[in-house]
């Protein structure tokens, strides 16, 4: 089972930017398609994107393209979540995911996780 760690989180003013990380270990990086989610209070955790093992394919949610880019390092055993131009609805906390599975956008389809990082966008 693979163990994974986000970092980075942090508060920030609106149309700022972070980059989080999420560092695996304990396993064959490879071997996994990772994903980014995110939960607001009172909300449901839902999906904002995800790479294949090879990095060579990534999937954004709607709310999220053109903003958010998702990335992989696997000399690093690291996936990375870029974000530009932040919103205040994007307040939330960030988890990291991986599956031996296919590309997947529900938290069904991944079954390791990180703990989370928050991410506090203010207007």
């Amino acid at each position: 089972q693979v163990q994974l760690v986000e970092s980075g989180g942090g508060l920030v003013q609106a149309w700022g930017s972070l980059r989080l990380s999420c560092a695996a270990s304990g396993g064959t990086f490879t071997g996994y398609a990772m994903g980014w989610f995110r939960q607001a209070p009172g909300k449901e955790r839902e999906f904002v994107a995800a790479i294949t093992r090879s990095g060579s394919n990534t999937y954004s949610a709607d709310s999220v393209k053109g903003r958010f880019t998702i990335s992989r390092d696997n000399t690093k055993n690291t996936v990375y979540l870029q974000m530009n131009s932040l919103k205040p609805e994007d307040t939330a906390v960030y988890y990291c995911a991986a599956t031996r599975g296919g590309l997947g956008t529900t938290p069904q389809a991944y079954n390791n996780w990180g703990q989370g990082t928050q991410v506090t966008v203010s207007s």
